[in-house]
């Protein structure tokens, strides 16, 4: 391996079930550091995303748009859960919950479908969400998963 080919990201595709529901918990894990240098690091350099109706293209700007995220989405704690896999694809469905700068608490509900190269880097990314205004009383998502709670799915509301 040269300093050019980056190191595998096990598990790599073709996925089972146990493997999709694996890097679904990596990427879930990986998100709530809210380290947007970690997380870009699982994307390939070229990723490409879609996320609600902006467009973006590499891992810097990744950086760049998970910085912002996660300043304007303060206390973001999210869960992900596998919806569906084949060969290199994966589909989740996921809610996140955050404040706004004014206090306002907000649930993120969304979809996303993931590419990944043979590496198991994330190429693509494409991402479907609708923002509703809570409570705090009405927070349900306290902090990362704990272990005991791992494999257990997310509520549909």
């Amino acid at each position: 391996m040269t300093d050019e080919t980056p190191a595998p990201r096990p598990p790599l595709p073709p996925f089972d079930e146990a493997g999709a529901r694996q890097k679904v918990q990596a990427a879930e894990d990986a998100w709530n550091t809210r380290d947007p240098q970690r997380v870009a690091g699982a994307y390939t350099p070229d990723s490409v995303w879609r996320n609600r109706s902006e467009f973006v293209t590499g891992r810097a700007e990744i950086e760049a748009f998970l910085t912002r995220k996660w300043e304007r989405e303060q206390d973001y704690v999210l869960r992900k859960s596998l919806w569906a896999y084949a060969g290199n694809r994966i589909a989740v469905r996921f809610q996140y919950e955050w404040h706004d700068a004014d206090g306002q608490w907000w649930r993120s509900y969304g979809n996303e479908n993931w590419e990944f190269d043979d590496l198991g880097y994330m190429r693509r990314r494409e991402a479907s969400i609708n923002d509703v205004a809570i409570t705090e009383a009405d927070r349900r998502i306290h902090g990362p998963r704990p272990e005991d709670e791992r494999g257990v799915d997310i509520p549909l509301e």
